[in-house]
């Protein structure tokens, strides 16, 4: 069973998916607006293994609650849902912390789809295995069990997907591999959202990890192809 936050205002929708998730043996909490689940973020009761946030919100928006989320909470997975076509606000929630995102109208079964697959990614949808494993990279060190990255013995926190990209490049040191590999690797083969997601995740990465983010050192670019992770 994984605890769900919905932030939907359309109250039908809202419904809709409260009901298919239980139904599904999820646990729900569902509001109305993004200042209702900001509350629970600030009197310490937010305990969350997913968030479906709509982006169109009254007040705040889903944008600036998924930003504020990300930030209060590195493990948890969070899914956007947008009316909108415009690329702008799926790069835009790409790189505030999303994890996925969702366009209206969808299908319940591509949610649920879509949140049992970001459950697997981020070790919540069955007990994890435990591994006392350790990766180790150049000055990085991945720590399987823990889920932590350092670098130079200075801790990095990642998100899920983020850290799953890291382990990726890890187990393929020297690898020049595919865009669509990646996403495969990570966001696993039935995924259907759009490539660019590769991207925008590798640019937060870069941000995070490199010296200097503009001139990267470990996440090179094989230009026409994909990326390869470099400690030489």
């Amino acid at each position: 069973m994984a605890k769900i936050l919905v932030v939907e205002d359309e109250e039908g929708i809202g419904e809709v998916i409260e009901l298919n998730f239980s139904l599904s043996g999820h646990k729900v909490t569902r509001f109305t607006s993004a200042e209702q689940a900001k509350s629970v973020y600030e009197n310490g009761t937010a305990d969350f293994d997913i968030a479906i946030l709509d982006i169109m919100l009254p007040g705040m928006d889903g944008i600036s609650l998924c930003e504020y989320i990300r930030k209060k909470d590195d493990s948890i997975g969070i899914i956007m849902l947008s009316a909108k076509s415009q690329e702008q606000d799926k790069v835009l929630s790409l790189s505030v912390g999303a994890d996925d995102y969702v366009q209206k109208p969808f299908g319940v079964r591509e949610l649920l789809a879509r949140a049992s697959a970001l459950l697997r990614r981020i070790g919540k949808h069955d007990k994890p295995t435990v591994s006392d494993d350790v990766l180790t990279s150049g000055p990085f060190t991945l720590d399987l069990k823990s889920r932590i990255l350092h670098k130079d013995n200075t801790r990095i926190d990642l998100t899920s997907v983020e850290f799953s990209i890291m382990e990726l490049f890890f187990r393929n040191e020297g690898v020049a591999m595919v865009r669509e590999k990646i996403l495969e690797g990570v966001w696993g083969e039935n995924y259907y959202g759009d490539i660019k997601i590769v991207d925008v995740n590798i640019r937060r990465l870069r941000m995070k990890i490199e010296d200097d983010p503009s001139n990267p050192q470990y996440i090179v670019t094989v230009w026409g192809y994909g990326y390869r992770w470099d400690v030489q």
